[in-house]
C-alpha cells in the first residue's frame, strides 16, 4: 500500500484519527514528555533513597557527556572545513561540466508582518546571487489576513525586482481556511500551489525546478545557487533528497545582545555537527526540494507547527525509508533575535527555542508511521526512532543532569552517605569532568569569529571582546533557553495543550535609526 493513501500521511494531531489509532498515536504523543519527567524524577527519587547509585549515575553521565563533547566537537571542526572549502570552491566551473540550462531555481519568500527593509533585504540576495545560466521563479508569499500593509509591500517589491527574474509571482494566502493552521507551512502550500499553476501553463517539467523554502529573513551566500544545482544534478535520484544548508543567524549579529548571539550560534554548530551525521539529518529552517517531490508529498503540511522538518518525514515515510537529506555545507544567513528591549529578547529567544522543541511532535508521526508502513526495515526502524527520541530527550534533560541535578546526592542523601569518600568526591569529579568539557567551548569561540560579518562602523573594541567572551554564558543558555523550553515543549504535548504557530519578530536597530 502506498502510505501517501493512507490516513496516517498528513496526520497532524491524535485528534485527526479515529478509534484505535487515536488512541495509539495520543500514547506516542506522550513518549517524550514522558521520558523527560521520568529521567529528571527518577534521579531526584535516587538521590533521597539509593544517594550511592545517584551518584554513580550522575559520574558516568558526565564521563558520557564529557565524550559526546568532545565526539560532536570533531564533527564541528570537520564541517568548518568542508564550509570554509565550499565558500571558496569554484562552482560556475563546476557547473558547466554539467547540463544545467533546464534548471529552474524557485524560491518561495513566505512573510508576515515584517517590513519592507527586512524582506527587500533577502530579495536582493537571490537578485545577486550566481545563477549561470538557470532560470528563476521568484514566489512572493504574504499572509492575506495581515491586509493593506502587507499587499503594500508585495507590490512595491513586485513593481522594483519583478524584471529580475524570470518568471514572478505574488500570492496571498487566504484566512480562515478550514483544517488548516495559520503559519509557514500553509502558507508557502498555498503559494507553491499557485506555482504549480504557472509551471503547467508555461508547460515546464516538476522534476526540472528546484524549491528553495526560505523564510522573510534569509539572504543566501553569492554561490548558493550554483552549489545547489551542482549537488541536485549530481544526486542519481534528485527528486528523493531534500537539500539543507548551513543557517547562519549574522543579517544582524552585531546588534543582538551576548546571550542572543551565543543561543543563535549554538543553532548553527549543531546544524553543522548534524551535517556530519547525514543519516540523523532532517530538514531545517530554509531547506530546499525538488517540485516534483513537493506535488507527491501534496506539498508541506498545513495543519502543524513543524513544517520545515515534517516535510522530511513525509518524504521517508512515502518513499519507504528511501529518502535522504543530502548536507551541501554552504551557508544562508538570517535574523539573530532581536527585540525592542533586553527582556523582549529574552521572551523572543525562548518562545522561538520553545516553537523549534515543539519538533518533538514529530516522534508520534514517527512512532505511528513505523507502526503502519510495513516495506521500512526494522533496524532502520529501530535506529532512527531512537535517534530522534534521544535527541529530544537530550534536550530537555542533559543541561538539568549536568547543572542542577548532579549536587541532589549531597543534599538529600543521609548523613551517612554525605560521610563516605564518594560524597566527597562527587563535586570534584564533576568539576574537573565539566572543566574539561569547557574546553570545547573554545573551539565554538574560534568558529563563530570565522563567521563573522564585518563589524558596523563605529564597533567598538569591547564589542568585538564580547563576540569571544559571551562563550561563558553556554552554560545558562543551554539551560534556560535549551533544556527549559525543550521541557515546556514536552510536557504541553505530554497533556495534550498543543502549541500553534509563533511568528518571529524581525527587528532591526538600523531601521529605527533610519526612521527617527
Amino acid at each position: 500500500m502506498d502510505f501517501r493513501n493512507t490516513p496516517y500521511f498528513h496526520v497532524g494531531r491524535a485528534s485527526d484519527l479515529k478509534g484505535r489509532d487515536r488512541v495509539i498515536y495520543r500514547l506516542f504523543e506522550m513518549v517524550p514528555g514522558s521520558l523527560a519527567w521520568l529521567s529528571i524524577i527518577g534521579i531526584i527519587i535516587l538521590s533521597k533513597y539509593a544517594p550511592v547509585w545517584a551518584a554513580y549515575f550522575i559520574i558516568a553521565f558526565d564521563l558520557y557527556w564529557l565524550l559526546k563533547t568532545m565526539y560532536l566537537s570533531i564533527h564541528l571542526r570537520q564541517n568548518f572545513k568542508r564550509m570554509k572549502i565550499n565558500m571558496n570552491r569554484d562552482w560556475a566551473e563546476l557547473l558547466s561540466r554539467m547540463k544545467s540550462g533546464h534548471i529552474y531555481h524557485m524560491v518561495i519568500l513566505p512573510f508576515y508582518e515584517e517590513s519592507f527593509d527586512v524582506v527587500e533585504k533577502s530579495v536582493i540576495s537571490v537578485i545577486e546571487a550566481k545563477k549561470a545560466d538557470m532560470k528563476t521563479i521568484f514566489v512572493l508569499a504574504r499572509e492575506e489576513k495581515v491586509g493593506e500593509s502587507a499587499r503594500k509591500i508585495a507590490l512595491k517589491i513586485e513593481e522594483k525586482y519583478k524584471s529580475s527574474f524570470t518568471y514572478f509571482l505574488n500570492t496571498a494566502h487566504p484566512a480562515g481556511v478550514v483544517g488548516e493552521m495559520p503559519g509557514k507551512g500553509s502558507n508557502i502550500t498555498y503559494a507553491a500551489k499557485e506555482a504549480r499553476k504557472l509551471l503547467d501553463s508555461e508547460k515546464i517539467q516538476y522534476e526540472d525546478v528546484i524549491v528553495s523554502a526560505f523564510d522573510s529573513d534569509t539572504v543566501v551566500y553569492p554561490d548558493y545557487f550554483l552549489c545547489l544545482a551542482w549537488y541536485f544534478l549530481s544526486q542519481p535520484k534528485p527528486t528523493e533528497v531534500s537539500y539543507q544548508p548551513v543557517p547562519l543567524y549574522n543579517n544582524n549579529i552585531w546588534n543582538s545582545p551576548a546571550f542572543s548571539r551565543v543561543v543563535a550560534s549554538s543553532g548553527t554548530f549543531w546544524q553543522m555537527i548534524q551535517q556530519e551525521r547525514p543519516e540523523k539529518l532532517a530538514t531545517f529552517s530554509s531547506h530546499a526540494v525538488s517540485f516534483k517531490t513537493l506535488v507527491e508529498l501534496d506539498y508541506w503540511q498545513t495543519n502543524m507547527v513543524s513544517e520545515d522538518s515534517r516535510i522530511f518525514w513525509n518524504a521517508f515515510m512515502a518513499y519507504d525509508g528511501k529518502y535522504k537529506v543530502v548536507p551541501i555545507s554552504y551557508p544562508v544567513s538570517m535574523d539573530a533575535n532581536l527585540a525592542g528591549s533586553f527582556w523582549g529578547t529574552v521572551r523572543n529567544v525562548y518562545k522561538q527555542q520553545r516553537r523549534w522543541a515543539w519538533g518533538s511532535e514529530n516522534v508520534a508521526y514517527i512512532l505511528m508511521g513505523f507502526l503502519k508502513n510495513k516495506n521500512i526495515s526494522l533496524w532502520k526502524k529501530i535506529r532512527v526512532a531512537a535517534t530522534q527520541i534521544e535527541g529530544y530527550w537530550s534536550l530537555s534533560t542533559n543541561p538539568i543532569f549536568i547543572f542542577l541535578l548532579g549536587w541532589l546526592p549531597l543534599i538529600l542523601g543521609s548523613n551517612e552517605f554525605r560521610s563516605t569518600v564518594l560524597s566527597y568526591n562527587l563535586p570534584v569529579i564533576t568539576r574537573n569532568l565539566m572543566i574539561l568539557c569547557m574546553f570545547g567551548l573554545v573551539l565554538s569561540a574560534v568558529i563563530s569569529l570565522k563567521f563573522l560579518p564585518p563589524p558596523p562602523p563605529n564597533t567598538s573594541k569591547f564589542k568585538k571582546i564580547g563576540m569571544v567572551l559571551q562563550w561563558i554564558l553556554v552554560p545558562f543558555t543551554i539551560m534556560i533557553f535549551g533544556a527549559v523550553p525543550g521541557l515546556d515543549a514536552q510536557t504541553r504535548l505530554l497533556f495534550g495543550r498543543y502549541m500553534g504557530f509563533w511568528v518571529t519578530p524581525k527587528y532591526r536597530i538600523m531601521e529605527e535609526k533610519k526612521h527617527a
